[in-house]
């Protein structure tokens, strides 16, 4: 590794990202590779996680897919039987939600829950004896939103799914202070294959007209990266954040402050 590397080094840490196979996990995967860490691709899409894995191996690195589904114990039992060692998790997959508590289906509400909250319980907890393990002491972030600190209209479901992992996180936090560190990420609009899908589904007809709004409520002036957060998340992992815990890191170009 070069001196750059040498900072924030993850060398011979394990690490897992959900939905690791596009977007922020995506970029969070060849981020904590580039820093030294063998990285499983965890995501539903296997194939793309295999080719993500596979591109990363091709530079030298070290990274391995794994089909898991997040939503499913048997599959996430299944792609824990493939694990001996775990200092990192990151909980990153999630969906999206458009509609005001008048207009969510109560089967969408539940898909949110599922998918954001309940996930982050289920991979947690049958992760939870290898990240108490790992001799690093063991760490988790999780893929918050700034939805989950603030009201953001129309984000009914949204906003209650990510406001429930802050509450996981500091909770966790509280409950194994000495054994882990667990911190959350709150981005704000990061240009995805989420945020691509949301413009394609509610405004097709519009979409550039959209897109200049999205950057317009960020001071900043511009839609987040997924690098920007892959960043944040290789420090929180790192020893030079060893005393950072419980806490919540807002990526989002100063909508939040203003």
């Amino acid at each position: 590794m070069d001196n750059m590397d040498q900072v924030f080094s993850l060398q011979g840490l394990h690490a897992l990202v959900t939905g690791g196979a596009s977007g922020i996990g995506e970029a969070t995967t060849k981020e904590l590779a580039r820093a030294g860490a063998h990285v499983w691709v965890a995501d539903i899409n296997l194939r793309a996680a295999e080719n993500l894995a596979a591109t990363i191996r091709a530079t030298g690195l070290h990274a391995q897919a794994l089909t898991m589904n997040v939503t499913d114990e048997a599959s996430i039992q299944a792609a824990l039987a493939h694990l001996t060692q775990l200092d990192i998790l990151v909980n990153n997959a999630g969906i999206g939600h458009v509609g005001s508590v008048a207009t969510t289906a109560t089967e969408d509400f539940d898909r949110l829950m599922n998918v954001n909250v309940r996930s982050v319980f289920l991979v947690t907890r049958a992760l939870l004896p290898l990240l108490l393990a790992s001799p690093a002491k063991g760490t988790i972030v999780n893929i918050a939103s700034v939805a989950g600190l603030i009201g953001i209209r129309q984000r009914f479901a949204y906003c209650t799914s990510k406001g429930a992992v802050v509450a996981m996180t500091r909770q966790l936090a509280v409950e194994y202070p000495k054994e882990l560190r667990v911190n959350a990420i709150c981005p704000g609009t990061v240009e995805t294959p989420f945020v691509e899908g949301y413009l394609d589904k509610y405004h097709a007809h519009e979409k550039e007209k959209v897109r200049e709004e999205l950057r317009a409520r960020q001071p900043i002036g511009r839609l987040g990266t997924p690098q920007d957060v892959a960043s944040m998340v290789r420090y929180l992992v790192s020893q030079e954040a060893s005393f950072v815990t419980g806490s919540l890191f807002t990526i989002d170009g100063g909508w939040t402050a203003a």
